[in-house]
């Protein structure tokens, strides 16, 4: 008997997570697996990016976890600079061409046919129309050919004398490179949309943000959207644009966030979410497709607060949606549940964390909530090193289910985020996690933990609100 043909398109996180399971379960004999990527590297971390442009990580190598070789030697057939053009679904085929062939002579396109299909493309960064923005030295961050591409301009300025960068956005990877880049010695300026940076977070804890960013000496300027990128008449960068102003700049950073890469899914017809994001069930299999997978940054997920789909580009996503779609394709039975919305980064010393939903979305999705915000501290308050955090928690009126948390602080207040994500997975209310048995001692927190104390005063507010009403 013939072994089934496994195509993977995409040779990151979710693809080649997904091939490295099925081979596990199915040898080649069973199951012969192709993988397609584009680009240069596989299985690597674009969440590191910022830190080895920031010169604090190694990188290229230390951000990659597999090699193509080292999936070779494992009996996946993984052709590296190898785009795929289309996606033929009655015909079980995909069109591929070599990257770098002769463009003039077809770019050598052919056909490769499968039996069982992962589609992993991943997202692409939002890159507006503006004028100007594709001038050299203008850098959107999401691949680690991106990272090399934004440090060959970096070095090509270090004797520039009085550097400065300008970064377009200050969500996770606008503020993550615009503290990489002072590190590096540049003035940097974040031009910010939105009232408050990190958007993932209610303008109130993103004021906080926005306090250590100036203290870092990143000017951020809120509120303002960017008309087009200026250049010199060497053709190059050398300011950016507002409706009011403009910005010197030797270097644009774009962070502006991104959106599914699912054009491919789109041309051949496949279900797409509001978002953009293909359409799974529980399996990852796409929707109506009995032989068609889909997972990473290219897919929607059902978020288990809001009860709908979301588009979430994470890294952890991506793994556990490889690991899922793996077993399921090498004859196993997985699923993946879905999210509530985890997600920490930091600016400095400043940590920033968030789960569930912000007031904006609770109320997006028809939810009616309480709020409350409290100040702690990161260990016993005569504990030598203890720092204050700010905790904000959302819990639904009447029933004080907890809806989000979010937290901003200094040293160890960053992961406390993971006690709320585990307590919306289980649809806790505020009042059953005030009596959460949470580790205690004096190094490493208050005897009432930050969230906890959070909480209590959520359960008052619910309670309050209840009598009033």
């Amino acid at each position: 008997m013939a072994a089934q043909r496994l195509v993977v398109i995409g040779g990151d996180a979710a693809g080649m997570s997904a091939a490295s399971q099925a081979r596990r379960l199915r040898g080649p004999d069973e199951l012969e697996i192709t993988a397609f990527e584009r680009g240069h590297f596989t299985s690597y971390s674009a969440c590191g990016i910022p830190y080895w442009v920031g010169g604090e990580v190694d990188g290229p190598d230390a951000l990659i976890a597999r090699s193509p070789e080292a999936h070779r030697e494992r009996s996946i057939d993984l052709r590296m600079r190898t785009e795929v053009t289309e996606i033929d679904v009655a015909g079980r085929r995909v069109r591929v061409r070599d990257v770098d062939a002769d463009a003039a002579a077809g770019g050598d396109e052919r056909w490769h046919g499968y039996d069982k299909l992962v589609i992993a493309t991943g997202a692409r960064p939002v890159r507006p129309p503006l004028p100007g923005i594709d001038a050299p030295g203008v850098h959107g961050v999401q691949t680690l050919d991106d990272g090399q591409a934004l440090l060959d301009t970096l070095g090509g300025l270090e004797r520039t004398e009085g550097r400065r960068a300008v970064v377009v956005g200050a969500g996770y990877i606008g503020v993550e490179m615009a503290e990489a880049l002072i590190r590096r010695g540049y003035a940097v300026t974040v031009l910010n949309r939105d009232e408050q940076p990190m958007p993932t977070l209610d303008p109130d804890m993103g004021a906080l943000v926005h306090e250590a960013m100036c203290g870092l000496g990143i000017e951020t300027v809120n509120g303002t959207a960017v008309t087009k990128i200026l250049t010199g008449e060497d053709g190059r960068v050398r300011a950016v644009a507002t409706e009011d102003d403009e910005y010197p700049a030797d270097l644009v950073v774009l962070g502006l966030g991104v959106r599914p890469e699912t054009g491919l899914a789109r041309a051949a017809g496949l279900p797409l979410g509001p978002s953009g994001g293909l359409l799974t069930d529980l399996s990852m299999r796409v929707r109506g497709h009995e032989d068609i997978w889909a997972g990473g940054d290219c897919v929607e997920v059902w978020d288990l607060v809001a009860g709908r789909t979301r588009h979430i580009a994470l890294g952890t996503h991506a793994n556990k949606h490889g690991q899922v779609i793996g077993a399921n394709v090498g004859g196993g039975y997985a699923t993946f549940p879905g999210v509530v919305g985890t997600a920490v980064s930091k600016v400095c010393d400043l940590e920033i964390a968030r789960t569930g939903l912000l007031e904006a979305q609770a109320t997006a999705v028809g939810l009616q909530y309480v709020s409350v915000t409290i100040e702690s501290t990161s260990r016993a308050g005569y504990y030598p090193g203890a720092r204050p955090m700010h905790v904000k928690m959302l819990a639904e009126r009447r029933t004080g289910r907890l809806l989000g948390v979010q937290i901003v602080g200094r040293e160890g207040a960053g992961k406390r985020v993971d006690i709320a994500a585990v307590a919306l997975t289980a649809r806790m209310t505020v009042e059953q996690m005030t009596a959460l048995d949470l580790g205690y001692a004096p190094p490493f927190s208050p005897v009432w933990d930050p969230v906890l104390v959070a909480a209590r005063k959520a359960t008052a507010a619910v309670a309050a609100d209840v009598r009033a009403s």
